[in-house]
């Protein structure tokens, strides 16, 4: 059988084993779902056994699955919450990071090439912390409101800065298509918020259990026009992806929190246990490790670059950091908002394609993101945990089981 072929079989396999083998080191350490994902991507494909190939198909559903995860980043955002002088110091924070990001690559890739480093030394993997957070009941604390405002804008902000300043256009023909995109997005959620949705949510509320399915086909119809209306105007499709998880989280505002939670168990069903999985494995599949190991410079510049977002990501979080916030709250902040790799995975794609960042520079940047969700999660949460115990309430650890 062909690896294009047995992908077919063996991706869903790699699919279940990731959380059997999550489960399987808990008692020991909390290592993310995503770590064995990527690893296993890595393991089965052309790297090292080579039984699964990268396909069209396959890359189809990983842009599927990169979509439903900015989705869901983007749903689970309490917006009101995050707006005002929240929301300008940490994008006062993205800003500094990018500085220091394209001073990195300056000094590492060619003069284009740094606008690529600097973007994504300048990301925060916001869809890849949400779950941590909400298996830990972070989610409505000062810290968790935190954490997700960094990510927010780390993760929002580097996709505007693509669209800019790596799009095949001018930088200003790129932002008026990129202001277009925002009065039509902004058009769409002031639509949203003004439009009485009594009549949808009784409709979503009557086809909950039935073959109908409105919510969910409603919810893939919402993310594939906006995500089509980005691709339309030649911007990252993860924009639209984002703006739509912000759209459907105002539609079910006002919704019965039963019905608004058994739409969201749907679509988590689709995104993260099936199409989320696919791009994280892929991920894996296409890692480019000959390219890394080939190099001496590219297997120097994965600690480095590790280091490099610890340090720029980290210190720029605690402008964000929640008023009497301790050292280990600090510290579990800069850690988490070092956590990328979906951003890092679209812009070095894009820097390779347009020429912008060789093969190797673009794998150590990869793989400073694989290490950074492996680590930085564990250390931030286990600081976070111990924190949390020293203060009297419930350790991290005692938390019901939740795949990370």
């Amino acid at each position: 059988m062909k690896p294009e072929d047995s992908a077919l079989v063996i991706i869903p396999l790699l699919a279940v084993l990731a959380p059997l083998l999550a489960r399987a080191v808990r008692p020991a350490i909390r290592v993310p779902i995503v770590v064995f994902e990527l690893v296993l991507g890595i393991v089965f494909g052309p790297a090292l056994l080579g039984w699964v190939a990268p396909s069209d198909m396959l890359e189809k559903l990983a842009d599927l699955g990169l979509a439903l995860l900015f989705f869901m980043a983007g749903s689970e955002i309490d917006y009101r919450a995050i707006s005002g002088k929240p929301l300008a110091r940490a994008s006062i924070g993205w800003i500094l990071s990018v500085v220091l990001g394209v001073g990195v690559g300056f000094l590492i890739a060619p003069t284009d090439g740094m606008i690529v480093v600097g973007i994504a030394l300048s990301s925060t993997a916001l869809g890849t912390l949400m779950p941590i957070l909400r298996d830990a009941k972070e989610l409505d604390t000062p810290f968790g409101k935190a954490v997700t405002l960094v990510g927010a804008v780390g993760e929002f902000l580097p996709l505007i800065a693509i669209s800019i300043f790596l799009s095949t256009r001018t930088t200003t023909v790129a932002t008026i298509v990129l202001l277009t995109f925002v009065v039509l997005a902004g058009a769409i959620v002031l639509f949203a918020r003004r439009v009485p949705h009594g009549r949808l949510h009784a409709f979503v509320r009557a086809t909950l259990h039935t073959s109908a399915q409105f919510g969910v086909r409603f919810v893939l119809l919402l993310i594939a026009a906006l995500v089509g209306l980005s691709v339309m105007l030649d911007l990252d499709m993860l924009l639209g992806a984002f703006v739509a998880g912000a759209v459907w989280r105002i539609i079910m505002a006002q919704a019965p929190e039963k019905d608004a939670a058994a739409v969201e168990s749907k679509i988590e069903a689709i995104a993260f246990g099936f199409l989320v999985p696919i791009f994280f494995i892929y991920t894996g599949v296409t890692f480019d490790l000959q390219a890394l190991l080939a190099s001496p410079r590219a297997l120097v510049l994965v600690p480095l670059l590790l280091l490099a977002l610890l340090v720029i990501r980290g210190t720029t979080a605690q402008f964000s950091a929640p008023p009497g916030s301790n050292t280990r709250d600090r510290t579990a902040l800069g850690l988490l908002a070092a956590t990328g790799l979906p951003i890092i995975v679209a812009v070095t794609g894009i820097g390779v394609d347009e020429k912008l960042l060789d093969s190797a520079t673009a794998a150590a940047l990869v793989g400073a993101g694989m290490l950074s969700v492996l680590l930085f999660p564990l250390i931030g949460m286990t600081v976070r945990g111990e924190r949390r115990q020293v203060s009297g309430r419930r350790p991290a650890d005692a938390l019901p089981p939740g795949e990370l």
